[in-house]
């Protein structure tokens, strides 16, 4: 009962905050350097800015490096009793993986599958981005839009493989087809890493923006997840008339009135959630403890990408577990209880191991990771962009299983003009990989939905 009496007051603070304080006029939002380089300093000035075509090769060596690096890895701890994928990765699990790379993954057929879709780079900002576009062929009078597709981590373009020939084909019941531009992010894949601290999402939001202008947008739809969706919406913050409507797959409301509402939640669930859009955020100590559970991995490489960097660059045993780990338990929290942790339930071995070569055969772990740190850094926090409003009209994705969904209700602290949002019974952090035909479908849903309500403006 006594604990009745604290919170009283706890609330009504809470509630007075939120409700009747007068809000500050919201600060003017930071200008960044549209052309800040990001490549060696010796090649301003002197970088190819054409577009120029790109295949993926893996070449000879090394593969047989990579064999080698297979065979002659030590001996594994024995995996506790019970323990299935709640340590990680389970041991007594990883040699079938192992030998499945090695000798049964054919090099030269995924090389193939990888290039089925036209691929360019072009050098931004000091750096070769690499992307695929693929232009729709579809009946005359059926719209074209622009749509760039991101990734995150431990993904890459690999992500959208199996979805782009959907969202690249004229769909029954809408009269629009998308041109998707699929960019590996700066340190992914194929793209360059920056040369130099700083390059975190607000910064990656402008190269986007350049390639795009590049290729001849100067509007465009945009869909992402992960780090995309922390790119994307970096974007629409900053550059709000350049986008015509924003598909998120995990939309997160980080500023401070969306947070004490949803620590109000918690007590007064009306607040932030209704009966019509779930969340897996509460109860709130139940959430707790899974990200202090699953999000260790964070810490790390916000503070030491590098080191751990040194190990997955060296093993690819070690890049597979701590890759295909992710993998597993994102997908779905309770594949944590089974010892192979699910993993064949939604993808096969090939498809899985396509997207590690990208990490793999382009050395590209350890800049990958840095993300991290840089956008958790003091000179990225300062720019407090959690704090100002998105207008950009949007629908967002919701899957039950994803490690982080804002309640609905809260989106719309920061996302002004939320048009819709679908809620998933099913699907985890990579729904584009695990349920392309679905993931395309609530693509077109969420983007007609977002031109009607602009037209409904007009």
């Amino acid at each position: 009962m006594a604990y009745f009496w604290i919170l009283i007051p706890m609330l009504t603070g809470l509630i007075y905050v939120v409700f009747f304080k007068k809000p500050k006029p919201e600060p003017e939002l930071p200008k960044l350097d549209v052309n800040e380089w990001w490549g060696p300093i010796d090649l301003k000035g002197k970088e190819d800015t054409s577009i120029r075509p790109f295949k993926v090769e893996f070449s000879d060596d090394m593969i047989k490096d990579l064999r080698q690096r297979l065979s002659n890895h030590r001996s594994w701890t024995p995996p506790l009793e019970d323990a299935a994928f709640t340590y990680g990765f389970n041991s007594d699990h990883i040699n079938s993986w192992l030998d499945y790379w090695k000798d049964e993954y054919n090099f030269k057929e995924r090389e193939q599958f990888l290039n089925q879709f036209p691929q360019f780079k072009t050098n931004i900002q000091g750096l070769d981005i690499h992307f695929i576009r693929v232009k729709p062929k579809v009946p005359e009078g059926v719209q074209i839009f622009p749509l760039l597709l991101l990734h995150g981590w431990p993904g890459s373009v690999r992500e959208f493989y199996e979805a782009i020939p959907i969202l690249t084909r004229h769909t029954p019941g809408y009269n629009f087809a998308f041109e998707v531009i699929v960019p590996s992010l700066p340190g992914y894949g194929f793209s360059d890493a920056a040369v130099r601290t700083g390059l975190g999402t607000a910064q990656i939001c402008v190269v986007m923006r350049n390639l795009m202008f590049r290729l001849g947008f100067k509007r465009f739809y945009v869909q992402g997840g992960d780090w995309g969706a922390g790119i994307l919406t970096s974007m629409v913050t900053l550059f709000p008339f350049d986008i015509l409507g924003f598909h998120c797959n995990m939309a997160m409301a980080l500023g401070g009135k969306s947070t004490l509402m949803m620590f109000l939640g918690a007590y007064i669930p009306f607040v932030s959630t209704d009966s019509s859009h779930p969340t897996n955020v509460y109860p709130l100590s139940n959430y707790f403890s899974k990200m202090m559970e699953e999000t260790g991995y964070f810490h790390l490489h916000c503070t030491k990408p590098d080191t751990v960097g040194i190990a997955l660059s060296d093993s690819p045993a070690g890049l597979l577990a701590y890759i295909l780990e992710k993998f597993s338990t994102w997908t779905k929290m309770d594949n944590r209880n089974r010892p192979d942790g699910g993993l064949s339930d939604r993808w096969t071995k090939d498809q899985l191991i396509d997207n590690l070569m990208l990490y793999w055969a382009t050395g590209k772990i350890t800049s990958s990771m840095r993300l991290y740190a840089e956008e958790f850094s003091k000179k990225n926090r300062d720019l407090k962009l959690s704090d100002h409003n998105a207008i950009v009209p949007m629908w967002v994705l919701q899957t039950k299983e994803e490690l982080y969904n804002s309640p609905s209700k809260l989106l719309r602290f920061k996302f002004r003009n939320l048009v819709g949002v679908t809620h998933w019974s099913h699907g985890g952090h990579f729904p584009a990989f695990e349920c392309p035909e679905e993931f395309a479908k609530d693509v077109f849903k969420g983007i007609d939905s977002i031109n009607t309500w602009v037209n409904n403006l007009a």
